[in-house]
């Protein structure tokens, strides 16, 4: 039977829609209703009256065209997957415009076991077909109430950004020497202040939490470590940026900073807190781990170029 291949009519479908289970599947209305999704970016494929695939699209609220690419199910077979994006992609991305990256969570132990990987591999290799490649694999942290968090060292002080020019110099600074893939790439394209100024401005800039929570660490003397950047991403208290500037890496000021952004957070009986890094960035894991977050998830990341 060939399949239909359609963007959900309105919230109206939305049952229709979550019908293959995800862990965003409860926040796709409110996302609606903010916003931040639209029915023309949820695709289904349909075979009579079952759902054999599905593809959804995310942006921040107001966005003319999605940043991400964060649901794609398959529950027929590859050719299913292939077919609604194929469509869909053509319908949901401007003519010329590279497609927006594409996220999956996973369990942490998902290569573990069949049951978990084969989908991974399945909707992967749709991708693939459709021109996406792997770009990184993450992990996905977590800090909850009552876990300990290291004491401060005493070593540095911390005060408020004093503007933006400030955190954009430390930004460009941290960049050198990055293992952060997103980071990396950017410097592929463009120089450390240019990726600097635009992650501020597209990222840090956008949060609605107080910037006033954010912090420049400081040696007694008033010169900057690093910073560290507490925020809410309008789902979760989020650690979104920690850093250490090259001149003053290898002391271990690392865990002051992150237990500095922590605790302000914590301090507000958030009954969690989130933050990602990748996991080929060994010490930053190494660090949040110290910190007192476990990783309850892993991300991967597919782009195109």
């Amino acid at each position: 039977m060939t399949s239909t291949l359609r963007p959900i009519s309105g919230p109206d479908e939305l049952d229709l829609f979550n019908r293959l289970p995800y862990v965003l599947n409860d926040e796709i209305a409110a996302d609606l209703a903010a916003g931040r999704r639209r029915p023309e970016w949820l695709w289904l494929a349909l075979r009579g009256d079952r759902v054999v695939a599905r593809a959804g699209w995310w942006s921040r609220a107001g966005d003319q065209h999605p940043l991400l690419m964060d649901i794609f199910d398959i529950d027929g077979d590859v050719d299913d997957g292939v077919r609604l994006l194929t469509t869909a992609l053509a319908a949901v991305v401007p003519s010329g415009a590279t497609p927006p990256e594409y996220g999956r969570f996973l369990p942490p132990d998902w290569r573990d076991h069949r049951r978990t990987r084969q989908p991974v591999e399945d909707r992967m290799e749709a991708l693939h077909r459709v021109g996406a490649k792997l770009f990184v694999e993450r992990l996905r942290l977590e800090w909850r109430r009552g876990t300990p968090i290291p004491a401060p060292g005493g070593r540095l002080a911390f005060r408020p950004v004093r503007d933006p020019d400030e955190l954009i110099a430390l930004m460009t600074l941290v960049l050198d020497g990055t293992l952060d893939a997103h980071g990396r790439d950017d410097l592929t394209r463009m120089t450390a202040e240019q990726a600097a100024r635009e992650q501020y401005r597209q990222e840090l800039a956008r949060y609605a939490s107080p910037h006033e929570w954010w912090r420049i660490a400081t040696l007694p003397d008033g010169e900057p470590v690093g910073f560290v950047i507490p925020a809410h991403n309008g789902y979760n208290p989020i650690i979104a940026y920690v850093g250490v500037v090259p001149a003053h890496r290898g002391r271990g000021y690392i865990h002051d900073v992150l237990a500095a952004g922590t605790s302000l957070l914590a301090a507000q009986g958030v009954p969690r807190i989130r933050a990602a890094t990748d996991v080929g960035n060994v010490p930053m894991a190494a660090a949040f781990a110290r910190a007192g977050y476990s990783t309850f998830e892993r991300q991967i990341e597919m782009i195109w170029q």
